[in-house]
């Protein structure tokens, strides 16, 4: 099967849809938020564990995969699918924001970006050509292109980086080989509208079958990243799917998603697990709380993940304290089942026409956390 994006609903008081996106793995129902899996592996968890909380996608990253144990190895395995025995789908990122995280470790020219491994300091080069090569190596059924992630807030190196960004998303596809993955760009433009318009425009002429959004959640507030999809809506292709990379706190799915948006990824719900926080329909809360000693409660009453089943309040913050390494299976699959849960509820209200009542009651109930719950992937899940 190859890949396509089928629409079936669209809100009519906002911008939501539900579709699904027909890959060579499986069909995947959108809006979907998308465990991450840096290394060919979701932490702490098996692809069993995946697929009982009902995973549809999940993302490996393209920086760390190269170096470790690197792409040749992988697909001597026959791509990542066998490497890492999971049988549905596989998103890759190019690596782009990775690289341009490491800063002092990186230089860019309009051949690609030349850096040293964070890992042993070698050096490396990345191109719009070996990116590509290296994903097809690794075997996702998504894959992305090789774009610059600047800082949001200067709109001179913005207006820059937008044209080199548009010159290596050309350079991308035309090294695409592979006709089984399919290849999104990635609009850029930092806070900036006419940047924004500009490069979604551009990449709308490139006929990509689907659209990354990169650049947002670094630093600028949420306003500023709402208004940059309010803009985008308009521009990109109605029929193909639309991905805001690294965003995925469970307010940012409900604004995302009524702002068109079809596909999200975050390292959040893993990473706090592993700090011993947990999502709850009221908001985060921390597990090493005293309170909680001899709570003899679920995190949630009415949760059908594993751990809210079998375990108590008390039992998961006797873990913590103890430092027992189960519970950051069990914590982490509790946030991900959330999320899961979550955008299931939330695509079933876009198909029956209720979602603007759902997004309203669940952000009344849901305490967030300021700026902190925005904070995306650096250049690993830690």
């Amino acid at each position: 099967m190859t890949f396509s994006f089928e629409l079936l609903a669209e809100d009519s008081h906002s911008h939501a849809r539900a579709g699904l996106i027909h890959t060579p793995h499986g069909d995947i129902p959108t809006p979907v938020f998308a465990p991450v899996g840096t290394q060919a592996t979701v932490k702490t968890l098996t692809p069993t564990d995946l697929h009982e909380i009902n995973a549809t996608l999940i993302l490996s990253n393209t920086y760390h995969l190269y170096l470790r144990p690197g792409a040749d190895l992988i697909a001597e395995f026959g791509g990542l699918h066998q490497f890492m025995n999971w049988d549905r789908p596989i998103l890759t990122d190019s690596g782009g924001f990775q690289v341009f995280s490491l800063q002092s470790l990186r230089q860019i020219t309009e051949q690609g970006v030349t850096f040293r491994s964070h890992l042993d300091g070698s050096k490396h080069q990345f191109t719009p050509e070996n990116v590509i090569a290296t994903q097809e190596k690794l075997g996702a059924d998504i894959i992305m292109a090789f774009d610059e992630c600047p800082p949001p807030h200067d709109y001179a190196y913005n207006a820059i980086s937008l044209e080199r960004t548009h010159r290596w998303a050309e350079r991308c596809k035309a090294a695409q080989r592979r006709a089984d993955q399919a290849l999104y760009g990635i609009v850029q433009g930092g806070v900036f509208p006419d940047l924004r318009a500009k490069s979604a425009e551009f990449l709308t002429t490139l006929d990509f079958p689907g659209y990354g959004i990169g650049g947002l959640s670094v630093g600028e507030s949420k306003v500023q990243m709402h208004a940059m999809l309010e803009i985008l809506h308009p521009i990109l292709p109605r029929h193909k799917p639309r991905y805001l990379m690294g965003v995925g706190s469970p307010e940012d799915l409900f604004e995302g998603v009524a702002r068109g948006i079809d596909q999200f990824d975050c390292v959040l719900p893993t990473r706090i697990a592993r700090n011993g926080a947990v999502f709850t329909h009221n908001g985060r809360i921390n597990l090493r709380n005293a309170r909680f000693a001899t709570d003899k409660n679920p995190i949630e009453a009415d949760c059908q993940c594993y751990t809210c089943r079998h375990f108590s309040l008390a039992y998961l913050r006797h873990l913590i304290m103890a430092k027992e390494t189960l519970v950051l299976r069990l914590t982490t699959l509790h946030n991900l089942h959330f999320m899961l849960d979550t955008m299931r509820r939330i695509r079933q209200s876009i198909l029956d026409g209720t979602f603007t009542d759902y997004k309203n009651q669940f952000l009344a109930a849901y305490q967030t956390v300021p700026e902190e719950s925005r904070q995306r992937r650096i250049y690993k899940d830690k």
